[in-house]
């Protein structure tokens, strides 16, 4: 019988991997917290008409990549693509937004149909940071410094580079699209293949284009920057102007769009060029229409979300990963024959007056010298062997698997206190 295998692009996390999520989750929730954000948390399946009013109907996302179906009800359902529609519609549905301001995050899996790569998956995990109710440049700087403080809290400050943009309003989009799409027609036979087919559907997205035949052509393109109204000019400037008092570096990227329609006003990338092609770690940017949109009341909104594995891939090709992360046990338990429970008793004892010591009870037997390999494999730190001394007493025997030290010999009631100090003195 052949075996089962997890379906292409959703991919598995091992427990080697985990340690190194875990401290990017643990790392962001320290941050968020600090400034006072809450964590909201909703399902994975919605209507699928969530996505369709809220992404857009003619983005590729919805188009091609969502994971729709009908079920038995005849309902028709999709897994979540992306966080925000969500979070607008839990928020919304009981009643957090109207009249309110709200400071919210979320993280968990997001499920695209797309070809995998490196960084990019089927099942793909983000954070989404999302603050309701505020209007100004203000709340844009803070959820843009809430990006600057994470990336110096996880060493990643020197390889990443903040892009900004004002897209305008939905108003001055139409009205660049049809400059757009006018030029873009005298040069249609030139364009790469999705570019063309964009031209008739979602013209913006062009400028996404990474093919360089499609560049050259948009040198001489309109410039959103030309459409752009009053009102969103001075909001983008304020906000240029909050950046640069809180010292945080910015480039002005003319071509930056997002490819959700409900994207407006400000619009950010944070890129990195460590990881090839797949440059974006956390994108986002204001959507005040959004809420009406999905039937509530007009409340401004702004956010982001990060890719998580493209962080954790940023995390180890930078080497900004602490190297405790690849030390997950200080002690490990060998239990000589007869001991298991009084092992099992003293190892409680140490979880209990150690709370931070990581520690591995031997279970299933063996040779102490077996047991000791095992420790050693698994990158214990220290080893505690316990057996019968020659004069009949429980002993245990200290040893330190990384240095060349001789073991401690210590009676059990001493361990505790002994470990204490070492860790203190570390």
């Amino acid at each position: 019988m052949s075996k089962i295998q997890a379906i292409r692009g959703m991919n598995d996390i091992l427990p080697g991997e985990t340690p190194v999520w875990q401290y990017l989750e643990d790392t962001v929730q320290r941050v968020l917290q600090r400034y006072s954000y809450r964590e909201l948390r909703f399902p994975v399946l919605e209507q699928t008409q969530l996505f369709k009013r809220s992404i857009g109907e003619v983005t590729d996302i919805v188009e091609k990549e969502m994971y729709s179906f009908a079920d038995r009800n005849g309902d028709n359902l999709s897994l979540r693509p992306e966080g925000t529609a969500g979070c607008v519609r839990a928020a919304e549905e009981h009643g957090l937004l109207y009249n309110q301001q709200q400071r919210l995050w979320y993280k968990g899996p997001m499920f695209r149909y797309e070809r995998p790569q490196k960084g990019r998956y089927r099942q793909f995990h983000q954070i989404g940071v999302e603050a309701y109710g505020m209007a100004g440049p203000d709340i844009d700087a803070e959820v843009i410094l809430i990006c600057a403080r994470l990336w110096q809290a996880l060493g990643l400050s020197a390889h990443v580079r903040l892009e900004l943009n004002n897209i305008g309003t939905s108003a001055d989009r139409k009205a660049y699209g049809e400059a757009l799409v006018s030029y873009l027609h005298r040069h249609e036979a030139a364009l790469d293949e999705d570019s063309r087919r964009r031209l008739g559907s979602n013209p913006l997205r062009i400028l996404d284009s990474k093919v360089p035949s499609t560049q050259a052509i948009l040198e001489d393109a309109p410039v959103l920057a030309d459409f752009t109204s009053a009102e969103t000019r001075e909001h983008f400037a304020a906000l240029q102007a909050l950046l640069s008092a809180a010292c945080v570096a910015f480039t002005v990227n003319p071509r930056l769009v997002r490819g959700l329609d409900y994207y407006n006003n400000m619009v950010f990338e944070w890129i990195t060029s460590a990881l090839g092609a797949q440059g974006t770690v956390c994108a986002g940017g204001r959507y005040d229409g959004l809420v009406a949109q999905l039937g509530g009341r007009g409340t401004p909104a702004v956010g982001f979300a990060m890719g998580v594995e493209r962080l954790v891939l940023l995390l180890q090709e930078s080497g900004a990963l602490p190297a405790a992360l690849t030390q997950q046990l200080d002690l490990y338990i060998a239990v000589g024959d007869g001991l298991g429970a009084q092992a099992m008793v003293l190892a409680e004892t140490l979880r209990d007056r150690l709370p931070a010591l990581r520690v591995q009870l031997n279970c299933g037997g063996g040779k102490i010298s077996n047991q000791l390999k095992r420790a050693f494999n698994i990158g214990a730190t220290r080893a505690l062997v316990l057996e019968t001394g020659q004069d009949g007493q429980v002993q245990a025997r200290l040893r330190h698997l990384h240095d060349d030290s001789a073991p401690q010999l210590l009676r059990c009631d001493e361990v505790a206190d002994v470990l204490q100090g070492l860790i203190s003195g570390a």
